[in-house]
């Protein structure tokens, strides 16, 4: 099977590394990659965001596949533009792929569905919204309603952070996106993400995992695109996964089929394990980054089969089976990030990997013959073990070998977990 792999970060470096070890897989192609995913994958430069190029490429290389890693081109149609040629598309449409484009749209459909979510308002006045804020009090979540790179959420535990947040949004801060602002009630719990595909009809529940958002240890400093992961997330116990199934992802299937919109591809389900149960905070509508690195470090099914099974509605003749062992991966990022950061700083040395480990490439490219930090998340340094602690401790050994002065990470990087087998 020949298969066209979109996007250039880590997740799409670990979707790589995974689809290549595939006995089905003939060939391999990526649009645009990066030096990582070229170990594995032919680059091919093409523009992702024309879609008849890419229907061009995938006509000329009698492509199979096309597995869409980043949510935007997503949004933007792509899979459908792929379908309406005959060509399998692992992903939604743009109708099922507001699921994370629109947060409203997300809570909208909970609301119909009586899947269990924080109480919400939608604002496009920004005096309302301020209003509604005032009225409600803190602690609160401000979301700009469109893609913001996973930036756009404030959790905001005083009255002020939330007006703060909420003049961001409507200032432009998130460009379009923060034309509508989603105001929504505090969960207390604990955060898991949930991974399940789905073809439209059939669900299959994957794994667990838990990331860390803040810049700082200990869960500090503003949010980010992510700066650490590990898989399983110990407080998805079975019960929890099964409620999260019937409560939350199966309704949601079935809502999304009603509306004439049926969902292909894979929930990524942001909950909160309330004192409730799981209730969802949002809706991502491809693998998570870094989620999705820990999440193909313990896989132990055909990749390609699951995916391809999921695009062409024969997802119930398949399962996935996973490791036992605990996978956890460390963000190396650019100093300065989630603010302004230098491009283009020499990584002087990678060090070689064993068995359970592996450096996923996120914002990386070579620049006569150097490899060069191009993005604000570069590097996923990522090991297995048979526990949280000695995942972390192996992932953090690799760290410690990469020469990279404009490099930084968090040091504490699956603590809760930790503290729990600790107990």
């Amino acid at each position: 099977m020949k298969v066209l792999l979109i996007g250039s970060g880590g997740r799409e470096h670990a979707l790589a590394w995974k689809l290549a070890q595939s006995p089905k897989l003939t060939a391999l192609y990526a649009a645009p990659g990066n030096p990582g995913i070229a170990e594995h994958a032919e680059l091919a430069s093409l523009d992702i965001d024309d879609h008849q190029a890419v229907v061009r490429f995938c006509r000329e290389r009698a492509v199979d596949l096309v597995v869409v890693g980043p949510e935007a081109p997503l949004v933007a149609g792509l899979a459908d533009v792929l379908r309406a040629e005959g060509i399998a598309t692992f992903g939604p449409s743009a109708a099922a792929a507001r699921l994370e484009g629109s947060k409203g749209f997300t809570k909208d459909l909970c609301s119909r569905y009586n899947i269990p979510t924080g109480a919400y308002r939608r604002f496009t006045d920004l005096a309302e919204a301020k209003a509604y804020v005032q009225q409600q009090g803190a602690p609160i979540v401000v979301k700009a309603d469109g893609l913001a790179a996973g930036k756009g959420v404030t959790v905001a535990m005083t009255l002020d952070e939330a007006l703060a947040a909420i003049d961001d949004c409507f200032d432009g801060a998130f460009g379009s996106a923060g034309a509508e602002v989603v105001v929504e009630a505090y969960l207390d719990g604990e955060e898991a993400s949930f991974f399940c595909l789905s073809d439209g009809k059939t669900a299959l529940a994957l794994a667990t995992a838990q990331d860390h958002k803040r810049v700082g240890d200990g869960d500090t400093g503003p949010n980010t695109g992510g700066m650490g992961a590990y898989s399983p997330a110990p407080v998805m116990t079975p019960e929890m996964v099964s409620r999260t199934m019937k409560e939350i992802i199966e309704p949601t299937i079935r809502g999304m089929a009603e509306s004439g919109h049926p969902f292909t591809g894979v929930f990524f389900a942001g909950l909160m394990i309330t004192a409730k149960g799981p209730e969802l905070i949002e809706y991502n509508v491809r693998f998570g980054d870094p989620e999705c690195q820990v999440l193909m470090m313990r896989l132990k099914s055909d990749l390609l089969e699951l995916l391809h099974a999921a695009a062409t509605e024969t997802l119930d003749r398949v399962s996935a089976s996973w490791s036992d062992d605990a996978a956890l991966t460390v963000v190396m990022a650019s100093k300065g990030y989630p603010g302004a950061y230098d491009k283009g700083t020499a990584i002087a040395n990678l060090p070689a990997t064993s068995a359970g480990e592996k450096i996923f490439h996120a914002g990386t490219a070579l620049k006569d013959g150097r490899l060069v930090a191009t993005g604000g998340r570069v590097l996923n340094v990522t090991a297995t073990g048979r526990t949280v602690a000695e995942a972390q401790a192996g992932a953090y050994a690799l760290v410690d070998r990469v020469e990279w002065e404009s490099g930084f990470c968090r040091r504490d990087i699956g603590w809760q977990a930790i503290a729990r087998e600790k107990n």
